[in-house]
């Protein structure tokens, strides 16, 4: 297949410690440049990786390399807004959209870049946290998938509970007072991987796991991103409680989450599991929020795991 000329991203792989053969583009998205990287490597099919809020492709290429291991390809991207995509407000250290559906316009234009380079088929989704919200409401618009793979879904935001009438009253009023722009409450602009000591972190128990992700985003400054915006809050409230009303779509998934969990909303993924009627909840004792950057022990059961599913849905 002869593929159309894209524009060449770039792509930090020795800090991302990824595959050889990556293909890293720049893609327009309405509005804004994402940036888009694949690796057609296996045939067992393809993997559509959707990252977290604040991520970058950096950060998968060891979760690349050990899907590719087990025999698929992939293909992942930056949001808008993070990583190396455009970003919509003079303060880059902000995470900010109007709404959620801007997200499905960056899943579009990757899958039509997964189709331009013809990455094999099946294709399987693989989200994590703010991608999980999103590949959920992508499997409801008909994503073109066999299966997915959730890995702590934010089908729900963890908020202390006197904050969490607060933030939907001060989300709700951002607009109206022009305030749409500013942190969201209790953030800032700092990046949380260079802001926490490993002692104490939310996100994993594995030190190694934990200095591969803080290298990435000290070694290249353009990578950090702080906390969200009042309007991205508040799209996300809004798109979660939209989620949560509608039926599970009718696809094989598995939805891995740690115990020890304080990221996202942990009551919504099980009431969602519960309702899944070929879903399955998977928890991983003591395991926090990034399931994918845990020790060697945890990542190979999480990716023998969703190579079995994707293999059993060919």
């Amino acid at each position: 297949m002869k593929l159309e000329a894209v524009l060449p991203a770039p792509f930090h792989a020795e800090l991302a410690d990824a595959p050889p053969g990556a293909t890293c583009v720049w893609l327009q998205a309405g509005a804004a440049r994402i940036r888009v990287a694949w690796w057609k490597a296996g045939d067992k099919g393809t993997v559509l990786l959707l990252p977290g809020r604040t991520e970058c492709v950096e950060k998968y290429g060891r979760a690349a390399g050990d899907l590719i291991a087990r025999g698929f390809s992939v293909i992942t991207l930056d949001w808008r807004g993070q990583g190396l995509a455009d970003r919509a407000l003079p303060d880059r250290a902000t995470g900010h959209v109007g709404d959620f559906s801007e997200y499905q316009q960056d899943l579009d234009a990757m899958l039509a870049e997964a189709t331009r380079a013809g990455l094999p088929q099946p294709w399987y989704v693989l989200s994590h946290s703010m991608g999980g919200c999103i590949a959920l409401r992508a499997l409801m618009r008909g994503l073109p998938v066999k299966a997915a793979v959730f890995s702590a879904p934010m089908w729900g935001i963890a908020m202390a509970a006197w904050l969490r009438p607060v933030a939907a009253v001060v989300s709700a009023l951002a607009a109206p007072f022009g305030l749409a722009r500013h942190y969201a409450p209790s953030t800032t602009s700092a990046t949380y991987l260079l802001q926490a000591p490993f002692e104490g972190n939310v996100l994993t128990t594995d030190r190694e796991m934990w200095a591969y992700m803080r290298r990435q985003v000290a070694e290249v400054p353009e990578l950090q991103l702080g906390g969200p915006s009042l309007a991205w809050l508040k799209a996300a409230l809004h798109e979660c409680a939209a989620l949560s009303k509608l039926p599970a779509p009718k696809i094989p998934a598995i939805c891995a989450l740690g115990t020890a969990e304080k990221v996202v909303d942990v009551p919504p993924v099980h009431l969602r599991m519960a309702g899944w009627a070929n879903g399955q909840l998977d928890l991983y004792p003591g395991a926090e929020h990034e399931i994918m950057m845990e020790g060697p022990a945890v990542r190979a059961r999480f990716f023998d795991r969703a190579a079995a599913l994707f293999e059993a849905n060919r």
